[in-house]
């Protein structure tokens, strides 16, 4: 299997458990690793032949800016659900965090992996 990804995708939203976290926005950084087959898009050079990563992005950062979990576990189950199930991707990896969440850390967050292995 083959991988295109997202690395570093910085969107600012409504995430956290405290009150003064619900009143603002953060911002969650999102890595993406998505399972594809790319060898039809290598040989006819045509991106409707591949995984488009823009189109991926602009929708997780659509539905991240909307969202106001209070968890980045949720944030990170919904975003996997919409990268699966919109895009049809059958394994990923995902990591989602909130840098500056804890004093002395560059960022704190969860990794998944929902469906095939990559």
């Amino acid at each position: 299997m083959d991988i295109v990804y997202i690395k570093d995708l910085q969107i600012k939203t409504v995430i956290g458990i405290y009150d003064w976290e619900r009143e603002i926005k953060q911002t969650v950084s999102i890595d993406l690793e998505m399972g594809t087959d790319i060898r039809q898009a290598a040989e006819s050079d045509t991106i409707k032949q591949t995984l488009d990563y823009k189109a991926v992005a602009k929708r997780i950062i659509s539905f991240v800016e909307e969202s106001s979990f209070q968890l980045v576990e949720t944030l990170a189950e919904r975003i996997a659900g919409i990268v699966r199930n919109e895009f049809n991707v059958p394994g990923l990896r995902l990591r989602v965090s909130k840098p500056g969440a804890v004093t002395g850390s560059r960022d704190v967050g969860v990794v998944i992996e929902r469906g095939e292995k990559l």
